[in-house]
């Protein structure tokens, strides 16, 4: 999981890197050609973009080094962290999966909760068996662990 963040992170710093070194400098330069820069919105809409792409590139080799420094070995192997996978029955009888993720990868919609969310951090170092009360913008919800699969168990598996 780490190792497929860092390669989409990678990817995408790949990506832009192209856009800033190929395509961005032949945007400016036939701005330029245009004539006055301090009317030339083509020229303007380049350099921002030129800044937008260099804020990205920093932000995205900032989290891919944030990222690498995470130590797996500290992820618990008994109770819920970072890339576990439980599967919960709510209150009302619902049974749902939750894959807990780093906050680019959550999609609630596909059960990968961030690790930030409020459900997110109820469950963490949650144990199978264990009911969860968790207040979000909905209202209260309950949820009672029936099985835990942590990062562990699952590159083993």
């Amino acid at each position: 999981m780490k190792a497929r963040l860092i390669k989409k992170f990678e990817d995408e710093i790949q990506a832009l890197n192209h856009e800033l070194k190929l395509e961005l400098p032949k945007e400016i330069k036939r701005a330029r050609e245009l004539g006055d820069l301090r009317e030339n919105a083509e020229y303007q809409a380049a350099k921002e973009r030129q800044r937008l792409v260099e804020s990205r590139i920093s932000m995205l080799q900032k989290r891919v080094a944030e990222i690498a420094l995470i130590n797996v070995d500290r992820i618990p192997r008994d109770r819920a962290g970072f890339g576990s996978t439980l599967e919960v029955v709510e209150g009302n009888g619902d049974k749902l999966t939750f894959q807990l993720v780093m906050p680019e990868d959550a999609n609630a919609e596909k059960g990968l909760i961030s690790t930030t969310s409020p459900i997110g951090r109820a469950f963490l170092n949650k144990e199978e068996g264990d009911t969860v009360k968790v207040v979000t913008p909905g209202g209260q919800r309950e949820f009672e662990i029936v099985k835990l699969l942590t990062i562990h168990d699952e590159a083993a598996g």
